[in-house]
């Protein structure tokens, strides 16, 4: 689902559907007259006629494809699993903590349907894209929920029931590493809701700047301005840096525990820190690949998968 929201962004796809029908909106255009309708409704916003002049009726039904299918999967999604969950409360299998757990994992889920359309309408009628605050909420609820199920699996897994705040982690700023991994998705979201990865497409520097010299220095408000594409990519930039420093002293205090599962864990994390970086990199200078931009989306998700797996263990 996280993956194909992102390529639904990537193809600037997020505003062929101007309309939200919870149920009409399952079935898609079937015939000429209607795929001409769809097609209309798109004519009537800014970033048709601003951006896409001369897309013709083919080249829309290609961006319609991805925005009808991450719909699509949303509503399977919340059906799948809203059905086991009535049924679980219902034989009272689950404990009341689980169905309180689920229950409200499920809120988050539906959410993400009002918070979709709530993004979608930013860019409907004033601007030709979608809001990157509303993109990066979308975004991070989609984290936030994942997180949640991965957790209570590592639980089920383990036989035992870890909270995921109040304990005692044995790896010192782990918890403040996990804080800064989710702080990227954000900064991420803005990157990519800005378009800010189509300036600046050179590595290690800004062109030939540390820092980026298209930002006013008049005073501290003008420069800390997550509106402007060129410092929102200067922090995601750096703040990868900040999270693979973090990520070196995690494996110098991790080494110090004779928990050989520990070690391998922290060493996938590290290849995975690796990857990402990595593709980041890529991403840039190969001017937003559509696969190696979707790679380093996909890989985050790993990212944040083996962290919390990391961060689980090493409770005591």
């Amino acid at each position: 689902m996280i993956l194909i929201g992102g390529l639904t962004r990537l193809t600037d796809s997020g505003l062929s559907i101007t309309n939200w029908d919870l149920f009409s909106g399952i079935i898609p255009p079937l015939n000429n007259s209607e795929w001409s309708n769809f097609f209309y409704l798109y004519q009537k916003i800014p970033q048709f006629y601003q951006l896409n002049p001369t897309m013709t009726l083919d080249e829309f039904k290609i961006i319609y494809f991805w925005e009808y299918v991450h719909r699509l999967l949303g509503r399977i999604i919340g059906l799948a699993f809203l059905l086991p969950l009535f049924y679980f409360i219902y034989k009272k299998i689950l404990t009341r903590e689980y169905e309180i757990k689920f229950i409200i994992i499920f809120i988050l889920i539906a959410s993400q349907g009002f918070l979709g359309w709530y993004m979608v309408k930013s860019g409907l009628i004033n601007n030709t894209t979608v809001s990157h605050y509303r993109l990066s909420a979308h975004l991070i609820t989609a984290f936030i929920i994942m997180s949640s199920l991965v957790w209570i699996l590592l639980n089920f897994q383990s036989a035992t029931n870890k909270p995921f705040f109040k304990n005692n982690s044995k790896i010192k700023f782990l918890k403040f590493f996990l804080f800064l991994l989710y702080i990227q998705i954000i900064i991420g979201a803005f990157v990519s809701g800005l378009d800010a990865g189509q300036i600046y497409q050179t590595w290690p520097l800004m062109n030939d700047s540390f820092f980026p010299d298209d930002i006013p220095y008049n005073n501290f408000v003008d420069i800390i301005n997550f509106n402007n594409q060129s410092f929102v990519q200067f922090i995601h930039r750096n703040l990868a840096y900040l999270i693979f420093v973090f990520c070196l002293y995690i494996g110098y205090a991790v080494f110090k525990f004779k928990d050989l599962k520990l070690k391998k864990n922290y060493l996938i994390l590290l290849i995975i820190i690796f990857f990402q970086i990595f593709l980041g990199i890529l991403t840039l200078i190969t001017n937003l690949s559509l696969v190696v931009a979707s790679l380093h989306q996909i890989s985050s998700i790993f990212l944040i998968i083996v962290s919390l797996s990391l961060y689980h263990r090493s409770i005591d």
